[in-house]
């Protein structure tokens, strides 16, 4: 396994207006790696927690971050600002990005419920949107601007 964080203590950050990131932890010394959006997936657990193929979010020259959603947030009885401990591990693939992998995040997000009541032609134009959306950075800004959208 290619450990990125074993036993950490690590804060786990609240900032507003970050969408689906507001509640994040940003993985130390990850910068350096590279891969698209989906290939990016880690597992492990964060205060015991288990997490389970976890997409990270890349920011150019920065280390990555993982986001933190409510539910995980309850059961393991923490907030913004509070210390845990995390394991992580690298997942990879090298498949292009997917619907799946789209609709797994909105849902990843607490966005999904909001995004599956729209109509049918809106939701079927937001996933070829940002399935076609170009190279990966551009589809990652796509994929936050509709959770952010989907959130409000």
């Amino acid at each position: 396994m290619d450990y990125l964080v074993r036993d950490e203590k690590l804060e786990l950050k609240y900032e507003s207006g970050k969408g689906a990131w507001t509640y994040h932890i940003q993985i130390p010394n990850t910068k350096h790696i590279v891969g698209k959006w989906g290939d990016l997936k880690v597992s492990g657990f964060i205060d015991g927690y288990k997490l389970e193929a976890k997409n990270l979010f890349t920011i150019k020259g920065q280390d990555k971050l993982i986001s933190i959603n409510q539910v995980i947030r309850d059961s393991i009885n923490k907030s913004g600002g509070d210390i845990v401990t995390v394991t992580l591990y690298l997942l990879t693939t090298k498949d292009p990005i997917t619907e799946k992998q789209i609709l797994d995040t909105f849902k990843e997000s607490g966005v999904l419920e909001s995004f599956e009541q729209l109509p049918k032609k809106e939701r079927n134009g937001i996933l070829a949107k940002i399935l076609s959306g170009g190279n990966e950075e551009k589809q990652i800004k796509m994929i936050v601007k509709y959770i952010d959208k989907l959130s409000k």
